[in-house]
């Protein structure tokens, strides 16, 4: 049975760092891409980070982009977004989610899902 498990969420300040971890098991994770997504509410789910297998590639929503950084530890099947310089708007349940592919950024297109963890920033 496959699991993502997120972690690391909480209450910070705006312009303050959060490091969310997503552990992954029941698959083989060094052959999945792994994605970050976000649903504030009243909000349609929205693709944030995304990384290959490899950890070679990357890509990022703009509205993140020079602010979050996507990274993976294979060994340990964990994928990991640093996330700085946080905003009012990032608030969010932030959702870790695998696919048997290449990078993607539409959620419809990813096999397996976590149950998210909560970020709220406040001002």
């Amino acid at each position: 049975q496959v699991q993502l498990v997120e972690s690391g969420g909480g209450l910070v300040q705006a312009g303050g760092s959060l490091r969310l971890s997503c552990a992954a098991s029941g698959l083989t994770f060094s052959t999945y891409s792994m994605g970050w997504f976000r649903q504030a509410p009243g909000k349609e789910r929205e693709f944030v980070a995304g990384i290959r297998w490899t950890g070679v590639y990357t890509n990022y929503a703009d509205s993140v982009k020079g602010r979050f950084t996507i990274s993976r530890n294979n060994a340990e099947n964990t994928v990991y977004l640093q996330m700085s310089g946080l905003k009012l708007e990032d608030t969010a349940v932030y959702i870790c989610a695998a696919r048997s592919g290449g990078l993607q950024i539409e959620y419809a297109t990813y096999d397996y899902w976590g149950q998210g963890t909560q970020v709220t920033v406040s001002s």
